[in-house]
């Protein structure tokens, strides 16, 4: 039995676990506030909160629930558009959409209203950066973002006025959100933990399979991992991280040793999908899918992660750039799946950049993508790894160029080299994000790119530096 509280309810449930969030919402309790949009996770029409415990401390999340099982959700608090209404009035975010004019047809507002409604009850300064990252899993066909903005904005300043004061007290008080909100947190302790059903489909956010199998999920026997012991665990020893496979980008993102040790993490994190996807997706997810373009694949096979790679009692290591076999075939048996990742941390004084270049600038697929790591001696390079995607059949650790980085002090002739010998090891071919040709250019400007972020005195001479593309 499945159980949460949906909004103001307990809920029990023997529904397949697997069925789709947004339609036991829609179908099975009738709250029609949540829109059926893409059903890929793109639109953010179906958006809604998902409230956990962590730490003792109520956390709530935007999910987009066309992409979340139900089964996920167990010890949850989900909320709906219908949670955050008001009897005989607009709540304060609500009221902002229409003083702003932020709505038209109003199909895509319930999104927004919870995807800000997020933003009040996280515990980041609401600034108004925030308050539009808040909402960028969120599309609008007919309004006009300034006016939507402009609601965020006004959101984020009065959601800024509760400085210490807790999230979820803060917004009772103000009124963004229903008194009931106070007592869930008690409530959720009284749910039972959720007890693990072998199946042979592993499953953790489910944002990939869902996409690629939506119709056939319920005809599998799947196994939900993201809640098991230790999956999302983050624990640095030494040098050493280890991370659970369910980790999410989230919570990479909010974890303060990996941001010390990535100081631009947050940049990187803004070129992978939108807030929502973040807060579901898993980083064994996004290995397991073989994508040839996956962001966080490229960015770990340069840190060179190791996989703890476990079926029932027995496990084994297998090094990330030996995982790949072919286009979308894993040196992975069906009944194991990814329970760890460990890699080592970069030292202060290694160089580490992730670049991605795709057709819109934020919440799209990459057409090429690139990770560097410069473990430093000095002023020479004691090793290296460069990885890219988007060049071949499999997400690429370009082992013959990395090769070339070993004992070297990185100056104008390095990156040469460099542009010649990627060009002899990537086979890209033409498809919707671009031709061969665009795609051996990127991937030289992306080296390019790579030393001009991590070695700014060369950056003149790279500008000077014309492209070399093999005939």
């Amino acid at each position: 039995m499945i159980q949460f509280i949906l909004n103001n309810e307990e809920i029990t449930t023997d529904l397949h676990p697997a069925t789709v969030l947004l339609d036991f919402i829609r179908y099975n309790r009738h709250l029609t506030g949540t829109k059926i949009g893409c059903r890929e996770g793109d639109c953010g029409a179906c958006t809604i909160l998902a409230g956990e415990l962590a730490a003792d401390r109520m956390v709530y999340r935007s999910m987009t629930s066309c992409l979340t099982p139900l089964a996920t959700v167990h010890g949850k608090h989900v909320v709906t558009i219908e949670g955050v209404n008001f009897p005989d009035r607009l709540n304060a975010i609500q009221q902002a959409m229409a003083d702003c004019g932020a709505t038209q047809c109003g199909f895509c507002t319930p999104g927004f209203v919870m995807s800000l409604t997020g933003l009040c009850l996280n515990d980041a300064t609401p600034t108004e950066e925030a308050a539009i990252a808040a909402i960028d899993g969120n599309i609008c066909r007919c309004t006009g973002y300034k006016s939507i903005q402009k609601a965020a904005t006004a959101v984020a300043e009065q959601t800024a006025l509760r400085q210490n004061e807790h999230p979820v007290a803060f917004a009772c008080r103000s009124q963004l959100l229903p008194d009931w909100f106070m007592a869930i947190e008690e409530r959720l302790k009284k749910i039972p933990a959720a007890g693990t059903t072998p199946g042979t489909t592993f499953i953790g956010g489910g944002t990939d399979l869902y996409v690629q199998k939506h119709d056939e999920i319920k005809t599998l026997s799947p196994q939900f991992v993201a809640d098991e012991p230790g999956m999302r665990q983050i624990t640095i020893t030494g040098s050493t991280c280890t991370l659970g496979g369910a980790v999410t980008v989230s919570d990479l993102r909010e974890a303060t040793e990996l941001r010390r040790c990535f100081p631009n993490f947050e940049r990187y994190v803004k070129l992978v999908s939108s807030t929502p996807i973040r807060n579901m997706a898993t980083l064994a997810g996004n290995f397991v899918n073989a994508s040839p373009i996956g962001d966080f694949t490229i960015f770990f096979l340069a840190l060179n992660a190791q996989l703890t790679l476990a079926a029932g009692t027995k496990e084994r290591m297998l090094p990330l750039r030996q995982l790949y076999k072919g286009y979308k075939k894993l040196d992975k048996e069906p009944n194991e799946y990814i329970r760890d990742i460990q890699f080592e941390l970069p030292a202060a004084t290694d160089f580490f950049n992730f670049e991605k270049v795709s057709k819109r600038t934020h919440l799209d697929i990459a057409s090429v993508n690139s990770a560097i790591l410069l473990n430093m001696d000095g002023d020479q390079i004691r090793e290296g790894a460069i990885s890219m995607g988007g060049v071949g059949p499999i997400p690429l650790f370009l082992e013959k160029t990395s090769a070339l980085l070993a004992g070297r002090t990185p100056d104008i002739s390095l990156v040469r080299e460099l542009l010649t010998a990627i060009q002899a090891e990537i086979s890209p071919i033409s498809d919707a994000r671009g031709s061969e040709q665009y795609k051996r250019l990127l991937a030289g400007q992306l080296i390019k790119s790579h030393f001009r972020t991590l070695i700014p005195h060369l950056s003149a001479e790279i500008l000077r530096l014309h492209q070399t593309t093999p005939a």
